[in-house]
């Protein structure tokens, strides 16, 4: 079975990981001059989700982190503090302090290949070129965890890409942003309950 870590004796009882419980992982950078830009949506998404729980977000260990429950499943939703390219050490971390299996990790991220709010649900995959992605994989040594990937266009020029993707949105996008935000939520929570199969068959249109 997959595993966070390796256990450093080999006689430790090993801890059961909770089936119902799953880790929900926005990614995005910490701090005031971030917020509201494209590359944070997975924190707007998180957000959201906390809000909708009626909970609020705590300050921890490489991260701010909140639960929800929604149907018998406990949503552990965590705002990685390490910012966007050492995302890993805070998944891997509160994967293993919460004792969540790795099947039930969830990350959301943006993803400029995709039209704006068009969202791609996967059971796994390798990065596509962001960054956040590329360090998961290499700290969990795995690609087969689920991501939500929210489109975010890309409506940019030549060798502007890192302008756009951390630029704020446009007053039109904003527009449409929080029915984007509310979609992903509730793909997240249908994730949680009925499965990834289904959810792909529902919102990957």
């Amino acid at each position: 079975m997959l595993t966070w870590f390796k256990k450093l004796f080999a006689k430790e009882e090993e801890e059961k990981e909770d089936p119902m419980k799953y880790l929900i992982v926005g990614l995005g950078n910490m701090g005031r001059e971030y917020d509201d830009t494209r590359h944070n949506i997975g924190f707007d998404v998180v957000d959201h989700l906390a809000e909708w729980g009626k909970v609020s977000f705590k300050n921890d260990n490489l991260g701010d982190v909140a639960e929800i429950k929604h149907k018998g499943r406990t949503l552990v939703l965590l705002k990685p503090s390490t910012f966007m390219n050492l995302s890993g050490k805070a998944v891997r971390y509160w994967g293993q302090k919460k004792k969540i299996l790795p099947t039930n990790l969830l990350v959301v991220v943006d993803d400029l290949h995709l039209p704006l709010g068009q969202m791609r649900l996967k059971a796994k995959g390798g990065d596509g070129g962001h960054n956040g992605l590329k360090d998961i994989n290499q700290i969990l040594n795995t690609t087969k965890y689920t991501r939500l990937r929210i489109g975010i266009g890309d409506e940019f020029g030549k060798g502007q890409q890192v302008n756009f993707v951390l630029g704020k949105w446009t007053a039109k996008e904003q527009e449409q942003l929080p029915e984007i935000i509310k979609t992903a939520g509730e793909a997240i929570k249908s994730y949680a309950t009925i499965g990834l199969s289904h959810t792909m068959n529902q919102f990957n249109k």
